[in-house]
């Protein structure tokens, strides 16, 4: 990482005065204010001359204590360990900002959930539809106001304004937002001409839960719960992303022993998710005899899951403070380590094993098989360029060339003692997706092996002070998607006030529908099974 106070002097020649009381934060966070009118200039400055960034806008209802809504700008380095927070107000009486839209990607989006949760105009934004809106809300009800209060909904019959594609031979494909399967909702809006997509429009946030007012006036301890169920399979990366956030406002720093446990929990979490999305991905080529071998082995790590933190989602795992399971875990001896017993060594780890050594079998007979690999080679094909543009994140970015990843990029213990590879392909297609899959199972259980094996003694968790008032924090976690970022502010009681959360798939969906371009409209379910993205994922 730069220095933190050369890398301060340096922004703020470059940025001419724009960024007022730019000071060290945490070792390796700069924070500042700046005014709203000067964000699309500090924006261009942190990108193009130090490449930091946007990864988090956040919207605060500041109204009863300052007369504004503030509004937050977390920009990080993807190489270096160092971020940039910035804040701006915008008026009670105006309720605008500037948008920066043009100059980053993610902006358009934050600024638009922005606009519809906390009714703030990003001026000059490109884009005026809703996003997170929903059609039968009033048109003065925003709910991360602090005095919103839900009102009643009626159905006025507005459709979403959806762009339509006009010309010869162009016909529109409606899907969803029900599917035919136990998944949350989603809406899309295929343009065809022939069986070849040109154009596809996506809509979520049909079941938007509120996830973020719920958090406030709750307890730290309490949020954990909250964090867990932002999207279910995805327990240990939002949980961690929320306790490191709460840790970092407090200024607290967690046993080492915990920081291990934790570490090793969320490469559980990421080795069932791609045995199971690996699996998905192979059945919709028609291969299901791989899809059902797949998931009897998720299965195995579910239960494995279970002996470790007693739920097979692993909730209740983390809490603020450290961890709440001990290795092996409740429950141990359990059926799920029966082979791992048998073969001596760590129960946990020779477990992982060979669950990994099961998986890798059925991986060798998927892709030496020709009806496999013909429906993944250049299937749902997205270009670096491309997904640079868009700032995805995790296994969709690497499959496209981008070598990013939190755990080595910004590392928090014991990441920075461990030592693993990020695995990055070229193609950007199906196939891809595919691999990095395989290739991060790999990596995360010999992650697992050396985090038991150096497992330090001592407690698994120490207490939490209050968090102080209008102290904001934030955490960057690299969950099994991809980057998870939480960002946390307390109240004059030690509660939570704010909680802004940035699951992988804000920024992923959008790059589905330029990946699915001049493919067949029969090819789209594998090419968004090789995405997978959640449709819950804060409250998408």
């Amino acid at each position: 990482m730069s220095d933190p106070s050369i890398l301060r002097a340096d922004i703020e020649e470059h940025v001419r005065g724009q960024i007022a009381g730019l000071t060290v934060v945490r070792g390796r966070e700069l924070h500042g204010r700046a005014l709203s009118v000067d964000m699309p200039a500090v924006t261009g400055v942190l990108q193009s001359h130090f490449g930091a960034g946007l990864v988090l806008m956040v919207g605060d209802d500041r109204r009863s204590d300052t007369g504004c809504f503030h509004v937050h700008y977390v920009f990080a380095h993807p190489g270096e360990d160092w971020f940039v927070h910035v804040t701006t107000e915008a008026t009670a009486e105006a309720r605008a900002l500037v948008s920066v839209a043009q100059q980053s990607y993610p902006a358009s989006r934050f600024e638009r959930e922005i606009r519809d949760l906390f009714g703030i105009t990003p001026v000059g934004h490109p884009d005026p539809r809703p996003l997170v809106r929903h059609g039968f809300w009033p048109d003065d009800y925003y709910p991360l106001r602090r005095d919103a209060q839900p009102p009643a909904f009626h159905d006025d019959g507005r459709p979403f304004p959806f762009g339509q594609v006009e010309g010869p031979g162009v016909y529109e494909i409606p899907v969803g937002p029900v599917h035919a399967g136990i998944i949350e909702p989603g809406h899309f809006r295929f343009s065809a001409v022939g069986e070849t997509i040109i154009d596809l429009k996506q809509r979520l946030y049909f079941t938007h839960k509120g996830t973020e007012k719920l958090f406030e006036g709750r307890s730290p301890a309490d949020g954990v719960a909250l964090a867990e169920r932002v999207s279910g399979d995805t327990t240990i990366g939002h949980a961690l992303a929320f306790c490191q956030a709460v840790e970092s406002a407090a200024g607290v720093t967690i046993p080492r022993r915990a920081a291990f446990i934790r570490a090793i929990l969320l490469e559980m979490e990421r080795i069932y998710n791609h045995i199971a999305d690996f699996g998905m991905i192979v059945s919709d080529t028609g291969f299901a005899v791989a899809h059902a071998h797949c998931y009897r082995i998720r299965e195995r790590l579910l239960r494995l899951n279970h002996a470790v933190t007693g739920n097979r989602l692993l909730r209740g795992g983390v809490v603020v403070g450290g961890v709440a399971c001990e290795l092996p875990g409740p429950g141990v001896p359990a059926v799920a380590l029966r082979a791992a017993r048998s073969e001596g060594g760590s129960t946990l780890s020779a477990e992982i094993d060979a669950a990994v050594r099961d998986f890798l079998e059925i991986v060798e007979i998927c892709l030496s098989h020709s009806l496999v690999l013909d429906r993944l080679d250049r299937a749902g094909t997205l270009d670096k360029t491309t997904a640079r543009d868009h700032a995805v994140r995790g296994y969709v970015a690497r499959a496209s060339g981008i070598d990013i990843d939190a755990r080595r990029d910004h590392p928090r213990a014991p990441y920075d003692e461990l030592s693993f590879t990020v695995p990055v392909f070229a193609s950007g297609d199906a196939h891809a997706r595919a691999l990095v899959r395989v290739e991060e199972v790999k990596a995360s259980a010999q992650l697992i092996r050396q985090a038991v094996e150096a497992l330090p003694p001592g407690p698994l968790a120490v207490p939490v002070p209050a968090l102080p008032p209008f102290a904001p924090a934030f955490a960057v976690v690299e969950g099994w998607r991809g980057e998870i970022v939480h960002w946390v502010m307390g109240d004059e009681d030690g509660c939570l006030r704010r909680v802004k959360i940035v699951d992988p798939s804000f920024l992923n969906w959008p790059a589905l529908s330029r990946a699915v371009i001049d493919n067949i409209v029969p090819d789209f379910p594998l090419c968004n099974k090789s995405f997978n993205q959640s449709y819950s994922g804060n409250d998408l």
